[in-house]
Parts: C-alpha cells; structure tokens; sequence
C-alpha cells in the first residue's frame, strides 16, 4: 500500500481528533524518519519532545528488548526489581525525596492534583472540598475532564462540561495577578515554566521565582509542569532551573520514556507525596518494570551524552540562524535550547501552510495554536544537519513570501 491507501483507512476507520499532515512514517533512526514509500525526513518535532535522546537509540531499543524478555508486568500488587531503582535515580537526580509513577502526562498531572488537593486538606486546614488550585491563561496540561476543566482553549472545552469546579485562572507571566488571586483556600498553583502548546511562550525574567516566593509567604505549593520542557529540551534538565526554582511538586514525562514506552511521574518532598496511603491513589501499569527500565536508560542517555549541554549550545546556534530570516510574515521567533517558535503574522495565512511545505522539503514540524510553526528536533542533532533544517527553512520563506 502507498500513502494514499493508508491515509484513506485511517480517515474511515481512526477517530478524526487529529488533523495529523499527510506523511505516513514507517521507520526511523536518530534524528531521520521515512514514509512507506522510502522518502526520508528530518523529524523537527521529536513526538511533542517525547524523542529527545532520538528515535530508536540503540541502548534504549536494546533494555526494552532485554527487559520485555524477563518481565514486563506485575502490576503493583506485587513489588518489582526495577521501580525501586528508578525511584531513588529519580530521586537523585531531581533533589526530591518520593516520586510516584504513572503513564501519561494526564495522568502525572491528575495525580499532582489530587496530592495538592489532599495536601490542603490534611496539611493547610483547608475545609473539605473547598480547595482551590491556581493555573494560568493559554495553559496545556492535558485532556482529561478536570484538566480541560481549567483551560482557555475553547475548542478544548466545547460540548465536553458539565466541568470539574475548585480551578482559578490568572495570566501567564503576571505575578502580581497570582498573588491576589490566593485566597485561604488556596491549595496550589500550577504552571508551565514555559507554555510550549500555546506557542513558546516564555515569562518575563524573573517571574518563576517572584511565583514561588509569593506561594511559600502564602503556604500555597508550586507544581511545576516539565513534562514538556523536562529532561534537557530547554537546555537545562528542568526548565525552573534558569531561575533557581525548586517546585513543591514537579511532573515529568515525555522523554523519560526515550520515545520507546510510556511513562511519567510526579515527585515531591516526602511531608507531601508521604500523605498518600494505600488503596488512595494507583495505576495498574504504573511503575511496570518495562517502563521503568528503558526509563533508567533513557536517563543514562540523557546524561552520558550530554544532551542538557547539547541542547543549549544548538538551540543558541539555532535561534541565531533563524533570526536572520527576512520574511514579512514572521512576527517573532523565541525559544530556549532546542524549544524554538516561530509565530507568525495572521495575514500569513496560518501556519499549517508553512508546515505543509516544509513537509514537501523533507522537514517534518507541527503548526500550534493556528499562527506558531514550533521546532523541537531530538537533542542529539549536530550543527549540520540544523544548517541542512535552516536552509530548507529559509527556501519556505522565501517561497511563501
């Protein structure tokens, strides 16, 4: 079968809640994917950041191999020899004390939910079910019903209510909006240091920091959402590190997977992820040995190769590049490390367009929120193959100027 036929099955058979571009991968290797009929491109999106350490890496492709041989799934009624390892890498790694495993990002954030929630209760006195969690403008948490519930996308929210109450929203970047709107019944507030869904937006300097000390003087906790920007994508590992911020509660996801399983975790201090007791909250694949062990070697990867590194010295030299770009229809381009948008005027006609046609150049990226074209290549891309990604850039522009 061709494109065509496969496009074509899928467009009777498949759910339309993607309006995916017109390529059909069959295989892919580092940072190079191809379609069924031997054409090769360059993935400029890394699955939403979920490929960092490239696509089918051989040491992750390997332990997935070695551990789908031995055991794959316990669920948690009994214990396993891999979760326990992760746990303390985890741990090690992060400066938190406890963590606790899930699959999706939704899930991870659901999960932070609960824990803030059960947190204001038990800890801060809030009384019961009135408890109040803080989110931000143009947020992108996930798709659940309570997580839609506190979004301002309205084509996430429309014929989907009646909706989960105890959110608040304040704009993004606004600290001063954050600290009147914490009430005594305040729990948490949740944030994404940079908002990568609603199109690279990055918060005025300093603003992660003023967010944290204005929720310690109110005993609020910070839950940090680095699902997108963890694990090296922004050039440090997490995204609150270039501002020196340690969150109360932190989710990750995505590349903790290396692109081969799904995985994510929520890790905390243990006076809050310590609140949990048996029977109160779980996943029957959560923390499954599969999972865990390409996770352990998803983040020996990240470290050995020193992707953090790698992603901050690319996305300076990218960004460069990219800004020398003359086009009428761009309006900004803004990133961090290899997180990179480019947003475009509406009189562009959209970005989908652009995206199309850097698709028929052999560049595969996504349009977000209608006007941003975003960036996210795997982290192990050499200055090379940006410039070969830069050029072929560069002639879109040109040719839809």
């Amino acid at each position: 079968m061709d494109s065509k036929d496969y496009i074509v099955i899928e467009d009777i058979y498949g759910a339309h809640n993607y309006h995916p571009l017109d390529v059909v991968i069959t295989k892919a290797k580092g940072i190079w994917m191809w379609d069924v009929e031997g054409n090769k491109y360059l993935d400029f999106l890394s699955a939403y950041s979920a490929v960092n350490q490239g696509h089918c890496h051989p040491r992750i492709v390997k332990t997935l191999q070695t551990q789908a041989k031995k055991l794959t799934l316990t669920s948690r009624a009994f214990r396993n020899d891999q979760w326990p390892l992760l746990a303390k890498e985890l741990c090690e790694l992060t400066g938190f004390n406890m963590v606790l495993p899930m699959n999706s990002g939704a899930e991870a954030v659901e999960t932070a939910i609960k824990l803030a929630r059960k947190w204001a209760y038990q800890k801060k006195g809030v009384p019961q079910d009135e408890a109040e969690i803080i989110a931000c403008t143009n947020n992108f948490h996930g798709r659940t019903v309570t997580i839609i519930s506190f979004s301002t996308e309205p084509s996430y929210r429309q014929d989907f209510g009646p909706f989960t109450p105890g959110f608040k929203i304040v704009p993004f970047g606004d600290a001063e909006a954050l600290e009147a709107a914490i009430t005594p019944r305040t729990a948490a507030f949740l944030v994404e240091p940079i908002q990568a869904e609603a199109g690279i937006l990055i918060p005025p300097d300093g603003y992660l920091k003023k967010a944290k000390e204005i929720c310690e003087k109110n005993n609020v906790l910070f839950i940090a959402d680095e699902i997108q920007t963890g694990l090296g994508r922004v050039g440090k590992m997490f995204a609150c590190e270039y501002e020196g911020v340690k969150p109360d509660i932190m989710v990750i996801g995505k590349s903790l997977g290396g692109g081969c399983y799904a995985i994510s975790a929520v890790l905390s201090t243990t006076e809050i992820m310590g609140l949990f007791k048996p029977g109160e909250h779980g996943s029957t694949f959560g923390g499954n040995p599969l999972a865990c062990a390409v996770a352990r070697e998803a983040l020996r990867v990240i470290q050995d190769e020193r992707l953090v590194e790698q992603a901050a010295e690319k996305g300076t030299y990218f960004l460069e590049k990219l800004k020398t770009i003359k086009s009428h229809h761009i309006k900004e381009i803004r990133g961090r490390g290899l997180l990179i948008g480019i947003e475009l005027y509406p009189e562009a006609g959209g970005a989908r367009r652009f995206c199309e046609e850097m698709m028929n150049e052999r560049l595969l990226c996504k349009e977000t929120h209608e006007n941003v074209i975003r960036f996210a290549p795997p982290l192990i891309i050499s200055k090379k193959e940006l410039d070969w990604a830069f050029k072929r850039i560069k002639n879109v522009f040109k040719r839809l100027n």
